[in-house]
Formats: structure tokens, sequence, C-alpha cells
């Protein structure tokens, strides 16, 4: 059962005990899609040419669907606290956890050094400052190692044909991993640089082969399969991480 809860925006569809918020919106597309996010997120996308008791419909005929993959996400709830930027406190780089230590110095600068974050700081009560500095730390690494990895399947992985190294951009994304633009410009989230290698490749990987079919038909997942067997695997492991 679908009700209303904001007219014309906002719904709840009750299945299964469960009872989920979600939100529709219509735009100039061909297809109806509707994505659950690992943040319990439930956002319905639908062509502009649809009636909303035919967009509704759908949703219910799709409910168990979407029950299924909110309560796969619901057991890794809550996410990890709020970080407090403070020494002793645990960071991830590449699927392992690594503790800050703060020292009061100049000039201020991120080492990675053993199993420490070693962040140097004029002022060692200023989280904000220490959140900064890790922040650049975590961006300059994950440009450098995304775009080595980039080009490492590119010229590995003969089932993806990707004539040259595509442009690889990094930034913070809330529901996605990667994106492909259909110029070819990768981006991929910059906390991919917390898990590991294996499932930073497979979002790689998945994003390469979008250049190739830009929609997820079952010949896009045909080449995926192609191209990396074990994907399925990778990418519910990942799904199953907090970073």
């Amino acid at each position: 059962m679908i009700e209303n809860g904001q007219t014309g925006v906002g719904y709840l569809l009750k299945y299964g005990g469960c009872e989920i918020p979600f939100q529709v919106q219509q735009k100039d597309r061909s297809k109806l899609t509707i994505n659950v996010y690992p943040d319990l997120t439930v956002e319905v996308l639908a062509p502009a040419t649809k009636t909303m008791d035919q967009i509704l419909a759908r949703v219910e005929r799709r409910a168990s669907w979407i029950v299924k993959q909110w309560r796969y996400f619901e057991q890794f709830q809550p996410k990890q606290p709020a970080r407090r930027f403070v020494s002793g406190e645990t960071h991830l780089y590449l699927g392992r956890q690594y503790r800050l230590k703060i020292v009061q110095g100049c000039p201020s600068e991120v080492k990675l050094i053993g199993r420490y974050f070693l962040v140097r700081h004029s002022d060692c009560q200023d989280s904000t400052g220490v959140s900064n500095l890790l922040s650049d730390w975590y961006y300059d690494h994950a440009r450098a190692l995304f775009t080595s990895r980039v080009g490492h399947w590119v010229s590995e992985c003969r089932t993806l044909a990707v004539p040259e190294v595509p442009r690889v951009k990094v930034r913070k994304m809330s529901r996605r991993w990667g994106s492909c633009t259909k110029s070819g410009t990768i981006t991929l989230n910059i906390d991919l640089v917390k898990v590991p290698l294996q499932f930073i490749d497979y979002v790689i990987v998945h994003e390469l082969c979008h250049r190739k079919i830009h929609n997820h038909s079952p010949a896009f997942y045909k080449l995926l399969t192609r191209s990396m067997p074990d994907w399925r695997q990778r990418k519910e492991q990942l799904e199953s991480l907090v970073v």
C-alpha cells in the first residue's frame, strides 16, 4: 500500500512490515527507474509522460524488491559516528585503519607513517584545520591512485577496448561510487580511497564499461562480466562497507 505524504512529491510505501518513504521525480526520460541507496533513501525517476497513478502502480509491483534492498542496507545502519579529528581516532585508507597522531609544528602536513596518520599543525586543538589537512591528503592520493588504476585497466583489459586513458575527476559523492559522462569523463567518489583496492578496481571497470554502453542493459552487464567475472562479489562486499 502507498500513502501520500506530501502532495505530489513524498510518498510512503507500506509492505512486509516496513514503512519506506520515497520521492518521485518526473523528468524527460524514456524509462522509469527505482533507486534504493545505502543511506536508505528511495528515489523514483519517471518519464514526464507517465501519470502518477501509473508510477505508483509500478512502485507497488516492485514493492518486494524495494523492501529487500532497503533491508539489506538497513543492516549496516547506523553509520559511523561523526569524526572529531583528535589524536587516537582511527581513519581508513585502502581498507586499513590508521590512528591520528597530531603534533604541534610547522609547516602543516600529513604523513602516513607505519599505522599512523601523522598530522603536523600549528594548533593541535584545531579540529577543523586537522580535518582540512587530512581531506587534502586524501584528495591528492585519491587523484594519483585513481588515475593510475584507470590507466592500468585501460591497458590490461582488452574487452574494454578503450582507445585512450579518459579524464578522471575526484569529488565527494553522496550516493554513488562513480559516474561516467557521455563524453567519457569518469568521476570517482573520494571515499573510494578508503576501501580496499579490489573494490576501487570494480568501480573503475564499471565506469569504463559505461564508455561503451551508457546504460544498465543486459549488454552492459555482459561486458562487465567479461571484463571482471567476479564483479558481483566485489559489488556486494563494497556495499557492506561503512566508510
